[in-house]
């Protein structure tokens, strides 16, 4: 009798079992999300004694400055707001992608928040999706203390803070790194809708499109849900791109708002003569860091070729750091535009799992301390993060 009702009894319904495995998958990231957690704590702690200190409000660091300000204006009154200098350039707000105030409008609406809280709000989240997304890939490619140290090594960037910010970094950071997730496991409706909403969020968005592409062409086996992937990945870039171009009357509409604000794809050569001046005038030091970041770059991207990543790993940082220093906009802002590029982190983070954890936390903690400190040090600055 026993056996007749085990062998009758009803599965599980789908959604409970959805529900179980999702549950599982957090239960076994939750070291990486403390570890996380822990680490971005920290950098808020010294930003409000820094913020205590100077006489400044850490929330209107966090929410109500530089590109967060713009975002808060396009989800409170729409697109259409555009600044003008005194030297006569033009700043239109259509420079900024619509998916992260669509979610502080949403927020505003359903929440008391106001909409920069509502920008911060989804930040925090966002980045807790984010180092999910980083374990998950870590833990995928080299076990799971790969995986919680690839989350923290994330959070310890210098520029950490930014994850904390009412910025697109932590939201792009989350859809990319779960669309990559899904490239390598196979799930190709989430990779391909996933890289719709990172295409929406960032012009970087391109990247996750490129990954995605890239994983369908050497992909095992190909069916209706990898051309969907294929078909579907750049319509949220795309779609914002052409919206912006029937908008302003130009088909290059979008590239020449960029325009406006000094951005640009030269390859390069503007960054290099950034390089080159700092090199050759009095601040001959923050010229030879320049080159030293520039060659650890180089140097990590070249690890992660040795190292074997998945060719769809290997586009998506490569598209990222491309971009990134390929680009004639702010250089002030290269550090927080490369810090997507979460697969330069992997061979550390492989690396560091071999270690007994007691030797990585008395190393990671300095480092967390340290990113602490420069981040409070950079949100009071003047520069644009």
């Amino acid at each position: 009798m026993t056996a007749l009702t085990a062998d009758t009894r009803a599965p599980a319904p789908p959604r409970a079992a959805a529900t179980a495995r999702v549950r599982a998958a957090l239960r076994r990231a939750a070291p990486a999300l403390l570890a996380y957690a822990g680490v971005r704590a920290l950098g808020l702690l010294v930003l409000a004694v820094w913020g205590a200190a100077a006489g400044r409000s850490p929330h209107k660091l966090l929410a109500l400055r530089w590109d967060s300000l713009w975002y808060t204006r396009v989800a409170e009154g729409g697109y259409g707001y555009t600044v003008h200098l005194a030297d006569g350039r033009v700043h239109p707000d259509l420079a900024f992608f619509p998916l992260l105030p669509w979610l502080e409008r949403a927020g505003a609406a359903l929440t008391p928040l106001a909409p920069e809280d509502a920008g911060l709000l989804v930040g925090s989240v966002a980045s807790l999706f984010a180092a999910w997304g980083l374990y998950a890939i870590g833990a995928l490619l080299g076990g799971r203390r790969a995986g919680v140290l690839l989350a923290v090594l994330w959070a310890v960037l210098p520029v950490g803070i930014v994850q904390s910010m009412a910025y697109t970094e932590s939201l792009f950071t989350a859809l990319a790194a779960w669309s990559l997730y899904a490239v390598l496991t196979g799930r190709w409706v989430w990779a391909g809708s996933l890289a719709v909403l990172a295409g929406l969020t960032r012009p970087v968005g391109l990247a996750v499109v490129a990954a995605v592409w890239a994983g369908a062409a050497v992909a095992e086996r190909r069916d209706r849900r990898t051309l969907f992937a294929v078909l579907v990945s750049p319509l949220g870039w795309l779609g914002y791109v052409v919206w912006v171009g029937v908008r302003t009357g130009s088909p290059t509409g979008y590239l020449d708002i960029q325009a406006q604000w000094g951005n640009g794809f030269d390859g390069g050569a503007a960054f290099g003569r950034f390089i080159w001046k700092n090199l050759t005038g009095p601040v001959f030091l923050a010229g030879v860091g320049l080159c030293a970041a520039v060659v650890l770059i180089g140097w990590l991207y070249a690890r992660c070729v040795r190292q074997g990543q998945p060719l769809p790993l290997l586009v998506y940082g490569g598209a990222v750091v491309l971009l990134a220093l390929a680009g004639s906009g702010y250089f002030g802002s290269k550090p927080r535009l490369l810090m997507p590029a979460f697969t330069l982190l992997l061979p550390a983070a492989v690396a560091l799992a071999r270690w007994r954890p007691a030797r990585a936390v008395i190393l990671l903690g300095p480092v967390a301390l340290a990113s602490a400190v420069y981040g409070a040090f950079w949100l009071h600055g003047s520069g644009p993060p």
